[in-house]
């Protein structure tokens, strides 16, 4: 760490993530004397605005840690996995975003609303930041953990495109463009399909995502449950400290720009009331939001929450059915509170 402060690198810095990292950094606290960019040989040379200055981008070399005291990785798991070890050789801390690590025991999983002294554990030189859909609700979900214990957790989630980095995002616009001047489409079995099947370029999702919504997001995991799914569950059992916590997940891809949007159904050792659960999320420092007034409309959507740092929930409910249970819908900006605040935030704490 030079007198003038610390050196930050992030990597993956023309992505979506470091793109909206650089945009929260003027946010942060001044302690980085220098932040470099780095990114593949493709986007080497790129002159990219962060925290007020032009900087350009460098290539991922033999020399692009020296000197670099946190190393953010807003990049693909199989870059972690290479240039990780690296940069740690180098002497840097690792923040990862990939999820790369999640199974190295050496690695702690860190929020640090949650868990700040993770940072602190001996010996670890790479931490890892959650999946967005995790970090969407963990704030939520922690509030009422502590009050309430939780038993169970249904989660059905709505993922925003730009999940899938700059592809997704390119993907659905191309697509949305190709059908969009056809009002008859989507009548009709297979219509969709054909229709883009001379759409340029491979796709990053399974199936068309515009007009449409595909029940599976992320690798194969074990056959029956997506790799973001069994993710999921690995990352809330960690962060809530509940290893048996029993949990049911569905993740569903669904045409939308940014923010993550889920619907939970938790249920607590406990009898719990709606008016309770509402105060508790209004009244904890957790970053969230609480807009539910059905009767009025108010309830958080995607287009409404992009953009913004908090969590929103709304539609709290608690069935008669269910007197240990609450149902909610939470909407994140994926991107921001999901990933790049997150990663900023360990990084200030590792150099604190």
């Amino acid at each position: 760490m030079t007198r003038d402060g610390a050196t930050l690198a992030v990597v993956g810095a023309t992505g979506l993530v470091g793109q909206t990292l650089l945009g929260v950094l003027p946010m942060g606290r001044d302690v980085w004397g220098e932040v470099r960019l780095l990114a593949s040989s493709r986007s080497s040379g790129r002159t990219v605005d962060a925290a007020g200055r032009e900087l350009q981008v460098r290539g991922l070399d033999d020399h692009a840690f020296d000197g670099v005291d946190v190393a953010v990785f807003a990049a693909p798991p199989e870059v972690a996995l290479e240039w990780a070890p690296r940069a740690v050789a180098a002497g840097a801390v690792v923040v990862d975003s990939s999820g790369a690590f999640i199974d190295h025991d050496n690695v702690p999983l860190v929020v640090p609303e949650l868990n700040p002294a993770a940072t602190k554990r001996t010996g670890a030189r790479i931490l890892a930041s959650p999946c967005a859909t995790t970090l969407t609700m963990i704030g939520v979900l922690t509030s009422l953990h502590r009050r309430w214990r939780l038993q169970e957790l249904v989660v059905s989630t709505y993922q925003a495109v730009s999940d899938a980095g700059s592809l997704g995002v390119q993907r659905l616009y191309d697509e949305a463009n190709a059908l969009g001047g056809d009002r008859s489409v989507g009548q009709y079995p297979g219509d969709v399909r054909r229709k883009l099947s001379d759409l340029s370029g491979a796709s990053p999702f399974p199936a068309p995502v515009a007009f449409n919504v595909i029940p599976w997001v992320g690798g194969q995991g074990d056959g029956e449950s997506s790799a973001q799914e069994l993710n999921v569950r690995a990352e809330l059992r960690a962060l809530l400290e509940t290893p048996a916590l029993k949990i049911a997940t569905t993740c569903v891809q669904v045409p939308v720009t940014t923010t993550h949007s889920m619907t939970v159904h938790a249920t607590f050792e406990q009898r719990v009331h709606r008016e309770d659960v509402v105060q508790a999320l209004t009244q904890d420092a957790n970053s969230v939001v609480v807009l539910d007034d059905p009767r009025s409309e108010e309830w958080p959507t995607p287009v409404d929450v992009v953009g913004s740092d908090p969590v929103f929930v709304g539609r709290v409910r608690q069935l008669e059915d269910f007197p240990r249970s609450v149902q909610f819908f939470v909407c994140g900006d994926n991107l921001r509170r999901g990933s790049a605040l997150n990663l900023l935030e360990i990084a200030e704490l590792v150099v604190s």
